[in-house]
């Protein structure tokens, strides 16, 4: 049987900052499924400039010495290697949509959701407005641009309406904090959302995966949020090193851990999410977080429709949890993706 080809899609069209995420999670990928047996693996390396390079490895090295091309010569060199599957791993906007739309025009099959999925979810208010109407529950809130003035009366969350790792996130407990709060949100985004602090109770994401065209829910991954840290930040996720590269801060069971599935909020949250899944018009795999309120009720907060297939991605962690080793999750996935 001949070997699958592979091309992993890893960069970013829009910053330095997207880019090193997606390098990051790609080589972490390459490292972690490098089943020769099974696949030849390429890369397709896209930077800020918009130039293509396809480099043997995602070493700095490699990708400094790989000739980088334009998008018109990127594409006859994509045509000519019969690639038999793409992994997007581009976490900017333009990643989620411009070039999966490449994509779908050049007929090389993705793992993922579309890009007219990527690009609702992308923008939080958007996916909010789509899972109530399903029947889920999501914070009352109100979308604000430049000049706009609150209406929510405070505790109330301030965030950019599309931007990821909690970036401009801001709890504002008084209304005289919400200038300053708006002001970091619109640093991120042209829209800012202002929703109801839904009371501390827990945080936790939810993966599905399909399987054989069934949605399958994965244990829950649940975050450290507390009194004295009652929303999560930018920190408690990524940090930038000496290097200057970035390096995952919540893979350490101290502000992440797996919930054991026998927990009774697992089955709640979990039929939630594959509402939102069916609701939103997802494929092959979604992710969703949730807030848990001192009642046990979960609400919706957002839709993070990624997955790198790198043994630290939260659906990589979450289906090792159930089971699944990371080979085991990518084949289902590439069955569902070739059909």
């Amino acid at each position: 049987m001949s070997k699958l080809r592979i091309l992993h899609l890893v960069g970013s069209a829009q910053n330095d900052f997207y880019c090193n995420l997606s390098r990051l999670y790609a080589q972490d990928c390459l490292t972690g499924i490098a089943d020769q047996l099974l696949y030849d693996f390429e890369i397709a390396y896209i930077t800020p400039d918009l130039l293509w390079r396809f480099p043997p490895s995602l070493s700095s090295e490699d990708i400094a010495i790989t000739k980088p091309m334009s998008l018109f010569k990127a594409i006859e060199f994509l045509t000519a290697r019969n690639i038999d599957l793409v992994l997007p791993q581009m976490f900017c906007i333009p990643g989620m949509t411009h070039y999966r739309s490449l994509l779908d025009l050049l007929k090389i099959p993705y793992i993922g959701n579309t890009p007219d999925i990527m690009a609702i979810t992308a923008h939080k208010a958007r996916a909010k407005a789509i899972v109530a109407a399903a029947g889920v529950k999501v914070p009352r809130g109100e979308i604000l641009r430049s000049g706009d003035i609150p209406t929510i009366k405070p505790p109330a969350v301030v965030k950019p309406a599309s931007s990821d790792n909690s970036l401009g996130v801001t709890l504002v407990k008084d209304a005289t904090e919400y200038e300053t709060a708006l002001k970091i949100a619109f640093e991120y985004a042209e829209e800012v959302i202002v929703e109801e602090y839904i009371e501390l109770g827990r945080e936790v994401r939810c993966g599905i995966i399909v399987k054989d065209g069934e949605l399958v829910g994965l244990p829950l991954e649940e975050y450290l949020v507390n009194s004295h840290k009652p929303i999560r930040n930018y920190a408690d996720k990524l940090q930038q090193g000496d290097d200057g590269n970035l390096y995952l801060t919540a893979k350490d069971n101290i502000k992440a851990w797996i919930v054991n599935t026998h927990d009774p909020i697992t089955q709640k949250v979990q039929e939630m999410a594959k509402k939102c899944h069916q609701a939103l018009g997802c494929r092959h795999y979604s992710l969703f977080d949730f807030r848990i309120d001192p009642n046990g009720e979960p609400w919706f907060l957002e839709a993070g429709l990624y997955c790198s297939f790198a043994p630290k991605s939260v659906i990589s962690s979450m289906a090792k949890a159930a089971g699944i080793p990371l080979n085991e999750l990518l084949i289902i996935a590439i069955n569902e993706t070739l059909g």
